[in-house]
């Protein structure tokens, strides 16, 4: 049952890292990765998927670990070569077990995800055997990791010090849900404090940036070893066929511009929709140019969402467009005039510093992780200024095509590649 959006999701897929040397054996979670069966990976997913392909292409003893309904299951080298081929759409998810069918609250494309699991687990146990799983199977000195919050929980932690000589390393990517609770969905704040609680019993936390660390610290007050580590940049090449296969009135005519991302309060959808409305009260209608608004809709924002539901605006200069994957999405940035990053939060800002690598021009709101991370490459404008963002956009649209191929600001953008984020990884590891 192959899941729609998933054909070059994970990021290394073509070229995986490999670390150097063999190093300890690992156990991978695995837990949020097989959450998104059947849906296109946002920025944690794409990290955690980097590092499953980092690690297979390691020769070091490795392991996965992954809650289902049923408990746990622990999968070996083979059994997680088998989820990533089902994660990259190089082989179909299989149909659901009756036992999952009995998980209402997952998707039929996560109960066959979680079925696939099952069945390609070395071992499995319910919930309270996971200790004496882990024990049984596991050789002493392993590093458990946890890249993509999920899974990090008491039971898992005192289930992994079992192990002899067992260490801990946990991959934290922003403290929004502490900062900015308003943008949250209900109870997530309480579960992101117990993550943080459960990640403080960690041996060593890794981060995306410098900006994440001193967030972390400010929330952490004993926290263990702290190490800023930049995540890899990549982008898929761009498949125009994939783009007409599953958008077929894309691009437009008109001069586009993009923005990247779920459509949740924190990456401030609603700015723009205020600058489009603002072009349109005084640009001609065969002078104004599109947004194309590429993510799923989120949560808390039900406001946005009528907006999008009923504005004359849309499907004549605005245009939503949800579940492109990874290649049909690079067609598209190659043509933006710029794409948009009017966030009032980032953890790292994955996809503005994916559009910068190839090459786009970017306009982005002024936050330190976007300035740490994406230097002098992109026109920073405050996240609330609409009159700043209305005749920056206005003043690229006069400026015709041949804005495409340079940035806005003038500068070159040098991404970080996964090779050098796994050769610093690893050896903190």
């Amino acid at each position: 049952m192959p899941g729609t959006g998933t054909g070059q999701a994970i990021t290394t897929a073509d070229h995986p890292p490999r670390a150097a040397g063999v190093g300890p054996a690992r156990l991978l979670d695995v837990t949020r990765l097989a959450s998104r069966a059947g849906r296109v990976q946002t920025g944690i997913d794409r990290v955690e998927a980097a590092w499953l392909d980092a690690l297979l292409a390691n020769e070091a003893p490795l392991w996965g670990l992954a809650r289902i309904a049923a408990g746990y299951v622990l999968l070996d080298r083979a059994g997680l070569q088998a989820l990533r081929d089902r994660l990259i759409g190089a082989a179909p998810w299989g149909r659901p077990h009756p036992l999952f069918r009995l998980a209402r609250r997952l998707t039929l494309q996560q109960q066959g995800a979680q079925s696939d699991l099952w069945r390609a687990a070395r071992v499995t146990c319910l919930r309270a055997g996971l200790g004496a799983m882990l024990r049984r199977h596991l050789p002493a000195g392993l590093i458990y990791l946890n890249i993509g919050h999920s899974n990090l929980t008491p039971r898992v932690m005192q289930a992994v010090r079992g192990v002899p000589q067992a260490r801990v390393t946990v991959f934290l990517h922003d403290t929004i849900p502490l900062d900015f609770p308003q943008f949250q969905r209900p109870g997530s704040v309480a579960r992101f404090r117990a993550l943080l609680d459960s990640a403080t019993q960690a041996d060593l936390i890794l981060c995306n940036s410098r900006a994440t660390e001193a967030d972390l610290r400010r929330h952490m007050p004993a926290p263990p070893a702290i190490h800023a580590v930049p995540l890899g940049v990549t982008m898929p090449a761009p498949d125009p066929a994939a783009l007409t296969t599953q958008c077929p009135q894309m691009p437009p005519k008109a001069p586009y511009f993009l923005v990247t991302g779920t459509i949740e309060p924190r990456k401030n959808h609603a700015l723009l929709l205020d600058v489009w409305q603002a072009l349109a009260d005084k640009l001609p209608e065969d002078h104004m140019p599109a947004l194309l608004i590429c993510g799923s809709r989120g949560w808390a924002n039900e406001a946005l969402f009528h907006r999008l539901d009923t504005s004359p605006l849309m499907g004549r200069h605005v245009f939503e467009l949800p579940g492109l994957d990874d290649s049909a999405l690079a067609a598209l940035t190659a043509g933006a005039r710029a794409c948009l990053f009017p966030s009032l939060a980032e953890g790292y800002g994955l996809p503005a510093a994916e559009a910068a690598a190839a090459g786009r021009p970017l306009i982005c709101s002024d936050l330190a992780v976007l300035r740490e991370i994406l230097k002098d490459y992109p026109v920073y404008l405050p996240a609330s200024d609409l009159r700043g963002w209305t005749e920056t956009i206005e003043e690229q649209v006069k400026q015709g095509t041949g804005i495409v191929n340079s940035s806005i600001s003038g500068h070159h953008y040098r991404p970080h590649g996964w090779r050098d984020h796994f050769f610093v990884a690893l050896k903190l590891t």
